[in-house]
């Protein structure tokens, strides 16, 4: 063990022993210096939040900046940090020294630098930054048209801004702002102004006087009213007013007939105006999220796409509503107190979207399953106890099978399809034929109707619709008209339309539900059903067309007069294989240009389209049995939208890349295995909806010479790879690739949205 200790202090033992040659600490040697390195680069920490100075500032606008907005007319500093706007931008339209100081020589050779080429500034962006003033000498900056602040600290705005007379926008938005200065209203040209996101009690009278201005924000302010004046802004387009505390609308609302986009959403409305028909331009109406009790009959609101009030306290859907609104797409009142859906809405021919859930309502009406457009029905949050919970959960598709079996079913009982039995189901033949008597002549008073001449003269009084409900069938494009609530049969004025037996009957049992399921047990037994386009007829000879009696068709002209209203041709859930040429005749005179025979059972497109080859813009004929598309499709010059869903096809024709006016393409739920050549030669193409198909590959190539392609829907088809080159394509803000077979990218980054996709695939792009 010793040994181990003296091995293990060897070495120590050994140092310590030699003290006579250690040298004293004071006499030692300086040690040596060690090397001295080269100092690192001081990188000068600056945190995020610290106070800017000037100098910091002013270098933001670089020389390369300075160079570029004076050749492009357009300033970005946007999301720069800035606290103070850079003092040389005020003197950017100025000619600078050292450019007047270059000679000829050098001119010469850079002459697009020479000052009189320079572009006046036009366009500045100062978003996104942390400014809190802005300096009066803005009002330099003369040939502004385009000035953006918001996402800023601004709390006021210079009075100097109201000298820019050539500004169009003007976007404050995310800001501090409680007022604008009134030099502001005087501008000439502004048309688009957005103070969003502010700090607004109210909105100055003087707005009136911005009598160019089309577009005005002013959501998530403190609002609680809106000046009498307002009405003043005729041009005004899309008024904007969500989140505020807005009580009640002014009476002059309604004068500005241009409006298109009304977004209320978030406010105490109690009630809406009652003329909102004069607003005939009007698509887009945001009512939610307030205290509306009752819903106007929108009269004269004929173009309104979409009506969202849900969460509210309505509790009755207005049934003149429904025959006011023909066009609509989107009705949303879910979570509101309704109690019961009126059969009337079979009237909303062209409705997409009905969300009733979250009330209180017990029966669906049959009638809805006449809408030949509803893909999309919510009624969960309902004690609806006529359909099973189990039904309802399988979506809207076997909700409308359950309803229209049942009507099939009700009309069995009833022994309908017969014109007697509809005459004893509520509805007299009248009706189904367009307005004619039973004896095949039209009311006088009838929409362009031509009684024959005995009866012009027989007749010692004018026949009146004097009951609401012959009032409706005759403004209407649906025969399906209510008999409820109808005053007692009067001989005098109703003799020449209905029979006095009958019609006693009819009133006590007759309403919009009992016609339905007539009309659907007459198309089981007809195989060419009587649809209210044209009927069997011989005493009417002004209307007939054909080759000889037995096959001549009789045209009504309630149809007539309801195509030249609406310039729309729609036939649904008619069964239809085929079309008469002459009903495209009478629709080309009368200047349709939108067509819908969605619903039927047609193999390809009728040949009598190609009369209206210069008129159509819109053709629907989707929900048929097509399994091809004729050669004369491109003929259709002026068509921009173009719905194939739901049928058979599996390719389109070569010649269809010719129709550079198409807009937006619906091929979904068809037998396609890859996108048709031809599309990709659709220039002006900005939807392509091509899902539940079975695609197989992405054509990135194909895409690329889409370049207005914003749209691209590829759900559930069989794509097992996507190009990483796909996210190249910038112009795609909108992409659906969900329920495909590949593996990347993962589910979770399809949910986050077209943006996350696009980087992802960038992001694996080899380099």
């Amino acid at each position: 063990m010793s040994d181990r200790i003296g091995r293990g202090r060897g070495r120590p033992s050994a140092r310590v022993n030699s003290t006579a040659s250690r040298i004293p600490r004071s006499a030692q040697s300086p040690r040596q210096t060690p090397v001295v390195h080269s100092p690192k680069p001081n990188y000068s920490f600056r945190p995020v939040f610290h106070e800017r100075s000037n100098h910091e500032d002013n270098q933001v606008l670089n020389q390369q900046l300075w160079k570029l907005a004076r050749k492009t007319g357009t300033l970005n500093l946007s999301n720069k940090g800035l606290a103070r706007v850079p003092e040389r931008l005020y003197d950017i339209n100025e000619a600078d020294a050292d450019s007047k100081a270059v000679n000829l020589e050098q001119l010469s050779i850079k002459e697009e630098d020479a000052w009189w080429n320079q572009v006046p500034l036009n366009n500045l962006d100062l978003s996104s930054n942390t400014l809190t003033h802005i300096s009066p000498k803005i009002e330099n900056l003369q040939s502004l048209t385009v000035l953006t602040l918001h996402d800023n600290a601004l709390v006021e705005l210079p009075p100097e801004i109201g000298k820019l007379e050539k500004l169009m926008r003007l976007n404050v938005s995310h800001n501090k702002i409680s007022e604008l200065p009134r030099e502001i209203y005087s501008l000439p040209e502004l048309r688009h102004l957005n103070i969003s996101y502010n700090e607004f009690k109210e909105i100055d009278p003087d707005i009136s006087d911005l009598h160019m201005l089309e577009f005005l924000d002013g959501g998530h302010n403190n609002i609680q009213s809106l000046p009498g004046g307002i009405g003043f802004l005729v041009r005004l387009t899309a008024l904007l007013l969500p989140y505020n505390h807005i009580k009640e609308l002014p009476p002059d609302l309604v004068n500005m007939r241009s409006l298109q986009k009304i977004d209320l959403m978030q406010n105490d409305l109690t009630c809406l105006p009652e003329d909102m028909g004069l607003l005939r331009k009007l698509e887009c109406l945001y009512l939610q999220h307030n205290d509306i009790q009752e819903l106007p009959d929108f009269e004269g609101n004929e173009t309104l796409n979409e009506l969202h009030a849900s969460n509210n306290y309505i509790k009755i859907i207005p049934k003149a509503m429904c025959s006011n609104l023909p066009h609509l797409k989107i009705l949303d009142l879910r979570d509101n107190k309704i109690t019961e859906l009126p059969d009337e809405l079979c009237l909303l021919r062209n409705l997409n979207r009905l969300d009733v859930s979250n009330n209180t309502i017990s029966v669906l009406p049959v009638t809805l399953s006449s809408l030949a457009h509803l893909i999309s029905l919510q009624v969960e949050g309902n004690p609806i106890k006529m359909i099973r919970r189990d039904i309802l959960q399988c979506g809207t598709s076997r909700i409308l099978k359950t309803l229209h079996e049942r009507a099939l079913a009700k009309s069995r009982e009833e022994g309908g399809g017969s014109d007697g039995a509809f005459s004893s189901a509520g509805i007299s033949v009248t009706r189904l034929r367009g307005g004619e008597s039973d004896s095949g002549e039209m009311p006088g008073n009838f929409p362009d109707s031509y009684p024959p001449q005995h009866q012009q003269q027989d007749l010692g009084h004018e026949c009146q619709f004097s009951y609401p409900c012959q009032q409706q069938m005759q403004q209407n494009f649906c025969v399906y008209e209510p008999l409820r609530n109808c005053p007692e049969y009067n001989p005098q004025t109703q003799g020449q339309i209905y029979e006095p037996e009958s019609y006693q009957q009819q009133h006590q049992n007759g309403n919009i539900r009992s016609l339905f399921v007539q009309q659907q047990q007459q198309r089981l037994e007809n195989p060419f059903p009587k649809c209210f386009m044209y009927q069997q007829q011989q005493q009417q000879q002004q209307f007939f067309h054909g080759q000889n009696e037995s096959s001549r068709l009789a045209v009504h002209p309630r149809w007539v007069y309801k195509l030249r209203h609406t310039r729309t041709l729609a036939v649904n859930l008619e069964e239809l294989t085929e079309v008469p040429d002459q009903v495209f005749q009478i629709a080309r005179d009368e200047g349709v240009h939108v067509v819908d025979f969605a619903r039927n059972q047609l193999s390809t497109l009728p040949n009598g389209l190609q009369h209206m080859k210069d008129l159509v813009t819109e053709l629907v004929v989707s929900n048929n049995l097509i399994g091809y598309v004729p050669q004369f499709i491109s003929q259709f010059t002026r068509i921009s939208f173009l719905n194939l869903s739901n049928n058979l096809l599996n390719d389109l024709p070569k010649e269809f890349g010719v129709l550079n006016t198409l807009r937006e393409l619906n091929i979904a739920n068809n037998r396609f295995q890859f996108i048709p050549n031809c599309v990709y030669e659709l220039q002006g193409l900005e939807i392509l909806i091509a899902s539940e198909n079975h695609i197989k590959m992405l054509n990135v190539s194909g895409l690329k010479t889409m370049p207005r392609l914003s749209t691209l829907d590829l759900r559930n088809n069989d794509i097992d790879s996507v190009p990483p080159i796909l996210g190249n394509l910038t112009n795609i803000t909108h992409l659906e690739l969900v329920g495909n077979p590949f593996r990347q990218p993962r589910h979770q980054i399809l949910m986050k949205g077209t943006d996350a996709i696009m980087s992802y695939l960038r992001d694996r792009i080899p380099t």
